[in-house]
């Protein structure tokens, strides 16, 4: 198989992965509503650029997300080539990129993407998972993490110790925007088929590593303080993407749909001048592990 029919095969990939995570969704929120976009882009030289599939949905227990994937090629712009690692001026990517805000602040927010890029004579893979909870269930932490490490195996610490240290307010002296995850970038081992292969189950281990959670705590009961604390959290999720997230620069310098990109920020958020949780709260007690540690 030739390099062509793996990009072609990885497309085929992440399409499905967006109908079986859509169908997660659909089976956990019967009121969902589902806005499905097939878009186009040109390239930086004007040429036909490829496009992609967002699905935006909206609930009554999800209170927004985006399952987005793409394909697009083409001339980008020279200068932002030259901070990508491989040659000259022209691209193509594929890849599934996904958000999921819940409406109930005990079910954690969550963050996935994987992805193959391929640039003049270099081609890689990206992604991993991460996590963001507004409520103390270490439990959950663990589960989370322990089906990663169970996909991951030996490349779990580096993976995790990357999402740690990337997945990070830094402007806030290194607060996380969660608690962590796994997550890998311009990863190429010279086996292409090894390395595509390991990026397919990792991808399949998504729904695992985060459904479960979601329907053990969709409908345990909470209150406005809970409600005011996720939408402060909210706040942070804002501040990382529009700040520090490499994949909204890349989608905003690529000629992406900026709909698509943007669809990762939460529907409503909050930012109160130096917000800090309530003294001998369990909100303050969940401060506590937005930092790394192990699990």
């Amino acid at each position: 198989m030739n390099l062509t029919e793996k990009k072609e095969l990885f497309h085929r990939h992440v399409k499905d992965l967006q109908d079986k995570i859509t169908q997660e969704i659909r089976l956990l929120d019967p009121f969902i509503a589902i806005n499905e976009d097939l878009w186009t882009r040109h390239d930086h030289a004007g040429n036909e650029g490829g496009g992609g599939i967002t699905r935006a949905f909206t609930g009554k227990l999800i209170e927004n997300a985006g399952v987005n994937t793409s394909c697009v090629f083409g001339k980008i712009d020279p200068q932002f080539a030259k901070h990508l690692q491989g040659t000259g001026d022209e691209m193509w990517a594929a890849g599934i990129s996904l958000i999921i805000h819940p409406m109930n602040p005990k079910v954690p927010t969550v963050h996935a993407n994987f992805r193959m890029i391929h640039q003049g004579d270099k081609f890689w893979f990206g992604g991993g998972a991460d996590l963001t909870p507004y409520f103390p269930f270490e439990d959950d932490f663990s589960y989370f993490h322990g089906v990663w490490k169970k996909a991951a195996g030996s490349k779990y610490n580096e993976m995790k110790k990357t999402c740690d240290d990337y997945f990070n307010n830094h402007h806030r002296g290194l607060e996380m925007r969660g608690i962590g995850g796994i997550f890998f970038d311009h990863y190429n081992s010279g086996d292409i088929s090894k390395d595509m292969g390991e990026v397919f189950d990792l991808s399949n281990h998504f729904i695992e590593s985060y459904f479960p959670i979601v329907k053990k705590r969709i409908s345990e009961n909470w209150d406005q303080e809970d409600e005011d604390f996720m939408l402060h959290r909210r706040g942070r999720y804002v501040e990382f993407n529009l700040l520090h997230d490499r994949g909204t620069l890349f989608g905003l310098k690529t000629n992406g749909r900026v709909d698509s990109i943007l669809i990762s920020l939460p529907a409503r958020c909050k930012f109160s001048y130096q917000f800090k949780p309530r003294p001998g709260s369990v909100h303050e007690k969940m401060w506590e592990y937005y930092k790394p540690r192990e699990w």
